[in-house]
């Protein structure tokens, strides 16, 4: 989310707090936490705001998406242009980022077979942390 904006939007000072808060996050946040965080801070941006440069940060490669288990977008920022994928804990959220040329290189070499142009594709992986498996506050919840 640095200058990379539509044409026709420029970069106000609301989404360039946006991006700096999301920069000081280590690990995947919901727009409503991101909205606290920067309040707490004395930020005054709207949950709107939040929402829509978070949204234009997915769209040109300035951060990251997963769902959680409810469904519920959590956002991390991307500090290269490059595609990531993450393992996250269910318990404490912590993400992982992970080594997936694999994964790119088939999806690259199912777009040729089939003549799909564009694809996109999710990949998405829960567990529970180390931190969390030695805290005990997911011992007796099975893997799935």
């Amino acid at each position: 989310m640095t200058g990379s904006t539509e044409p026709g939007r420029r970069l106000t000072r609301q989404r360039a707090a946006v991006a700096q808060a999301l920069a000081g996050c280590a690990d995947f946040v919901s727009a409503q936490q991101l909205h606290a965080r920067m309040a707490d801070k004395g930020v005054r941006v709207g949950l709107t705001t939040v929402y829509r440069a978070l949204q234009e940060a997915v769209r040109t490669g300035g951060a990251d998406v997963v769902r959680s288990e409810v469904g519920e977008r959590r956002y991390r920022h991307r500090p290269a242009a490059e595609h990531r994928h993450y393992i996250i804990c269910r318990d404490c959220l912590h993400g992982e980022a992970l080594d997936t040329d694999v994964v790119e290189r088939w999806v690259g070499q199912v777009a040729r077979t089939t003549g799909f142009a564009e694809v996109d594709h999710t990949l998405e992986l829960s567990g529970v942390c180390g931190d969390c498996r030695r805290k005990g506050n997911n011992a007796d919840t099975p893997t799935r």
